[in-house]
């Protein structure tokens, strides 16, 4: 099998570019998925408590891992702080819930979720007085615990998710310990190039998610008549061309990109077939018309959390 593609980190760390996601993966199947990914090369599985699924996943690394094939430091692991614990001291309890539910001792990268705060014990607020400002809660608070849980070794390396160039820009000035890492929506319909090249000038590694086109999230989450990146003629085009699925084109064009990328599936071929994705290159002419479909369209638009009387209007800072 060819050696995956890693991103580096500064000790020396590396993140196989391709993961597993789990985000919509039911308590039924992601177990298994983990486990089909782990004992089919996969080296990288990303996870957040918000997903209701860690205990599960954790399942699955305990039965892979206690096996004695492959090592718990072979791979690469993420999870996510979701936004009810962003108070300082709430975020090292929330990561040992995670490490607990996940059967682990420490993470490989823990992330921000969302620039956004909620009162403790919300899954999903239903009203404003369910949110925190980011002036009552400051993300620099919230960094701060993330810095200490890195400390503690509880964690290896520390980074945000939907984080803006603004955002990124505020917290670093904050910080001697800026984020390694920025997790976001990346795809042939959102390039977003300038933020790709922030990160790559300041050294901050990026994992797109949703790379696919996330058609299988909730409909309330979708917009009307949305376009279909699977479907995309351009991207059927190219994948006609290199004898592949369009998902793998999807997939390699993040990797090409420098990009790590998280595709979700609890299908076994699916998932097999994800991670074959790199196994030939995009070329220049591939990359041209794909730079053509760049329309920053977003699936995962944020606007979940605006309510009339809270500040996430513009959560993206566009």
């Amino acid at each position: 099998m060819k050696p995956l593609r890693t991103l580096k980190y500064k000790n020396g760390d590396e993140q196989p570019a391709i993961g597993l996601g789990t985000w919509k993966s039911g308590k039924g199947e992601v177990t298994k998925a983990v486990e089909i990914a782990l004992n089919n090369g996969y080296r990288h599985i990303d996870c957040a408590a918000t997903y209701g699924n860690e205990n599960e996943v954790g399942e699955a690394f305990e039965k892979v891992f206690g096996e004695g094939e492959i090592n718990r430091e072979e791979v690469w692991i993420t999870s996510k702080l979701w936004n009810d614990s962003h108070k300082k001291e709430d975020v090292i309890p929330a990561l040992k819930k995670t490490l607990k539910d996940l059967k682990l001792d420490y993470l490989d990268l823990y992330l921000i979720h969302w620039p956004v705060a909620f009162k403790k014990g919300v899954g999903f607020p239903e009203s404003d007085d369910e949110y925190y400002s980011l002036e009552e809660v400051p993300i620099i608070e919230t960094w701060e615990a993330m810095v200490e849980a890195k400390k503690q070794g509880l964690v290896k390396h520390i980074g945000v998710s939907n984080f803006s160039i603004k955002k990124l820009k505020d917290l670093m000035s904050k910080t001697n310990e800026k984020p390694e890492a920025l997790q976001v929506e990346l795809h042939p319909y959102l390039h977003q190039n300038e933020l790709l090249e922030f990160c790559s000038k300041n050294g901050i590694n990026v994992t797109a998610y949703s790379p696919l086109g996330s058609g299988d999230r909730a409909d309330a989450m979708k917009a009307k008549d949305e376009p279909s990146l699977l479907e995309n003629p351009t991207i059927v085009k190219i994948a006609k061309k290199h004898g592949a699925s369009a998902g793998q084109v999807l997939i390699n064009w993040a990797v090409q990109r420098g990009t790590a990328v998280i595709p979700k599936s609890t299908n076994k071929g699916r998932i097999i077939e994800n991670l074959a994705s790199s196994g030939y290159q995009l070329d220049k002419e591939d990359l041209a018309e794909i730079d053509k479909l760049d329309e920053h369209f977003r699936y995962v638009t944020g606007e979940f959390f605006v309510t009339d009387g809270n500040s996430y209007s513009n959560i993206y800072d566009e």
